[in-house]
């Protein structure tokens, strides 16, 4: 991922120091049970773990380039890692990697890396959900109207709009608990898997040491099915955010004006006209939702290996699972901000509730009808007569409220008492249920209206 859009912590996780940090605590690790098993000295152990950590605490820009140089002659990654880590340990070196091969480490390391990044993403999804329920509690009883089709439908709370984004956060926080679960798996299994040069206790230790779980059967890699898993949970949340984000580009628009993000001071909107506050957050958490989600796919076809191992799926991966992890960790921090920061305007809500004349009350109004004895399909004709009545004049100077032309049909008079018809015209009857869904979402309803 491109600097722009990737935050340290997270970057660091991919970086060639914590990659060749990990490789070096798998292969001390293996040496450790080995020598336990009593398979390798035990003093050959210590010096290979005291001066493998000497060499990684003191590991440079020059141990780099030095391992990328013997790469470059040997065309093998692993091979040159353990060529530098040997050139640092000396004899007993040759007790390094006994038995293993090179998936071992690949995909053992990764897994390391993903609970790594997972544990971050984790941290950023609470974040997000600190400030939905901020906002969610702030607007509990903020009336605003609901839309479906992109069309005024009937009232809403806004803090129920962001009571569901936050549940839809939590299932988005345990599905990637349960992707991490998955991901956290290691393999010390040796050439095709079959353990014929390591005892499977030297697996157990490694695992255990790492807090990972062992993989079943890894044929000489770890099933690529994890791994897909693991991203089509990114991908879930990523759409989650892009929801939200959509939400907010809707919002912000000059028609609409209901909530938009915090505008800087000293923020310009356009290089041409100075009025511009446009919704660049959102738009940018959108655009990053469609690159994580198009992580799926490769990682689905990296699922068909041949046979017990080939490396179509290496290229993927290389650069899937830093960038995939790397963007989503700045999509949620910057979902975050901009939720915490979001500017809500309750007064434009409730201009833009009753803009249509009262229009939106016709679903209410059809239940009174019908609670007054009118069959519902004559009722459905009554209401909508009306309602057509006000939205095909609007803003006309003959124009009438729908409550007015309510008021006057023939067919309500005499049926529904005025009182009737006021209160199904009361915005706060749909707020009846808040409290109870909050109780579900949070466990708490909050303070009364």
């Amino acid at each position: 991922m491109v600097p722009r859009y990737s935050r340290p912590a997270m970057s660091a996780i991919w970086a060639p120091e914590n990659r060749y940090r990990i490789w070096f605590e798998i292969e001390a690790l293996a040496c450790e049970a080995m020598a336990e098993l009593g398979e390798i000295p035990k003093e050959s152990a210590r010096t290979i773990r005291e001066r493998g950590d000497a060499a990684m605490a003191a590991f440079s820009s020059a141990d780099l380039d030095r391992i990328d140089a013997i790469e470059a002659e040997t065309r093998h990654d692993v091979i040159a890692f353990l060529t530098w880590l040997a050139e640092k340990i000396g004899p007993d070196s040759r007790f390094v990697h006994l038995g293993m091969t090179s998936s071992d480490v690949l995909d053992t390391c990764l897994a390391v890396q993903l609970t790594q990044a997972t544990d971050i993403l984790l941290e950023g999804l609470d974040s997000v959900l600190v400030a939905l329920k901020k906002q969610a509690f702030a607007h509990k009883y903020t009336l605003t109207i609901g839309r479906s089709h992109a069309i005024h439908a009937e009232p809403t709370s806004f803090g129920l709009k962001m009571a569901g984004h936050y549940a839809e956060f939590v299932r988005n926080r345990e599905r990637l608990l349960t992707a991490r679960a998955e991901i956290a798996t290691c393999a010390i299994s040796g050439a095709v898997g079959t353990f014929a040069h390591l005892d499977p206790k030297i697996e157990e230790f490694v695992a255990a040491k790492l807090g990972l779980k062992i993989e079943p059967v890894s044929t000489q890699v770890i099933p690529r099915d994890r791994h897909a898993a693991y991203f089509c949970a990114l991908a879930v949340i990523a759409s989650g955010i892009e929801r939200l984000a959509t939400e907010v580009r809707h919002l912000q628009r000059s028609e609409v004006r209901e909530a938009e993000e915090f505008f800087h001071p000293g923020q310009k909107g356009s290089s041409a006209m100075p009025h511009k506050r446009n919704p660049v957050l959102s738009e940018n958490l959108t655009g990053l939702a469609r690159l994580i989600r198009s992580h799926v796919v490769p990682a689905l076809e990296n699922v068909a290996l041949w046979h017990e191992r080939d490396i179509s799926h290496s290229a993927v991966e290389r650069n899937i699972c830093p960038d995939g992890t790397i963007g989503l960790d700045f999509a949620l921090a910057r979902l975050a901000g901009m939720m915490d920061k979001l500017v809500v305007y309750p007064e434009q809500m409730a201009a833009n509730l009753e803009s249509l004349g009262g229009v939106v009350h016709s679903g209410e109004v059809l239940l009174a009808l019908a609670r007054a004895g009118v069959l519902r399909e004559d009722a459905y004709k009554i209401v909508q007569r009306c309602a057509m009545a006000t939205w095909t004049k609007l803003g006309k100077p003959e124009g009438r409220s729908f409550r007015e032309n309510l008021g006057d049909d023939p067919d309500i008079v005499g049926k529904v008492a005025p009182e009737v018809l006021d209160a199904a015209m009361d915005s706060r009857a749909h707020l009846k249920a808040v409290d109870a869904r909050f109780r579900l979402v949070f466990g708490e309803p909050g303070p009364a209206a």
